[in-house]
């Protein structure tokens, strides 16, 4: 597969010479490349939509765009249908131990606010919604429809998911990353950046607090920091049941997202494995959780 692609990314017009590849592991939705042009590095990446996941690259790309324009995310060098180059960044991939790590959620914060506040006033076109619930039933029907190993599992999460929502209740609309692992922020050095808008959509702020703090699996201290200046405003105990309702729905979601992949994704990944340590997560973060609160 790798000698398409990088003929595929040798022919594009983009180039001003011969280019170098590498293949950079760790993608699990795409192909991703370092090409070297003329001593210029690049981050190529080669996707088709995947609507089973609501993966939807136009929605990337103005993303992606809108990311780099409130300077969260790097240029965007070039695009066509299934590929999006961007200026490379030079750097140390965050794992979750460095996002437990005060220092770290200390700069990540003023992020979560920027992308929040400033990236839908530079979005251009049709944006996507991302509604972790929808997301959930959607996957749902999917393991039902195409007969998931674990498909005895299936009603009792989504008897789950569905009394998740209802804790959440009515949420306010931000535009959201909705996808926040520690792999996605690189540090240069100097700052951070916020890569990968695959998930990109209108959300709840909710989602994307929840989503962090359960991802990297940060203390309670640390979440009621995160919350108290997010909201700059003391933690009120409709925020707090939500912020703990979402942080199960994310985990809920990667969970399904992992089963679905099982079944579906011709990539070299061992899903199984990455289901096993998202269900955990999920049943540990459940057991915590009063939905009749």
């Amino acid at each position: 597969m790798n000698d398409h692609a990088e003929q595929q990314i040798s022919q594009l017009d983009f180039w001003k010479g011969a280019v170098s590849l590498e293949p950079i592991g760790g993608g699990i939705t795409n192909q991703n490349f370092v090409v070297i042009d003329q001593g210029r590095k690049f981050f190529v990446r080669l996707g088709d939509d995947i609507p089973l996941h609501g993966v939807m690259r136009f929605n990337e790309l103005e993303a992606s765009i809108a990311a780099a324009k409130v300077g969260l995310s790097p240029n965007v060098a070039y695009h066509s249908p299934g590929v999006l180059i961007l200026d490379f960044i030079e750097g140390k991939t965050l794992s979750e131990t460095d996002i437990r790590q005060d220092a770290y959620l200390e700069r990540i914060l003023p992020m979560l606010h920027r992308c929040h506040r400033e990236l839908t006033q530079q979005l251009r076109g049709p944006a996507l919604i991302f509604w972790v619930f929808h997301v959930i039933r959607d996957y749902l029907g999917t393991l039902q429809d195409d007969g998931s190993r674990l498909k005895d599992m299936l009603p009792a999460l989504r008897e789950k998911g569905a009394a998740l929502e209802a804790a959440v209740g009515s949420v306010d609309l931000v535009y959201g990353h909705n996808d926040l692992l520690a792999a996605n922020f690189i540090d240069d050095g100097s700052r951070l950046w916020l890569i990968d808008w695959d998930y990109a959509g209108y959300n709840s702020p909710l989602f994307d607090l929840a989503n962090l703090a359960s991802n990297n699996g940060l203390s309670k201290d640390q979440e009621n920091w995160l919350l108290q200046h997010y909201f700059d405003a003391p933690i009120s105990d409709p925020t707090r049941h939500g912020f703990e309702a979402m942080k199960c729905a994310s985990l809920l979601r990667e969970t399904l997202w992992s089963m679905v992949s099982e079944i579906h994704s011709q990539l070299d990944f061992d899903f199984v494995e990455y289901t096993r340590e998202n269900l955990d997560r999920f049943e540990r973060q459940w057991q915590t959780f009063d939905p009749g609160k």
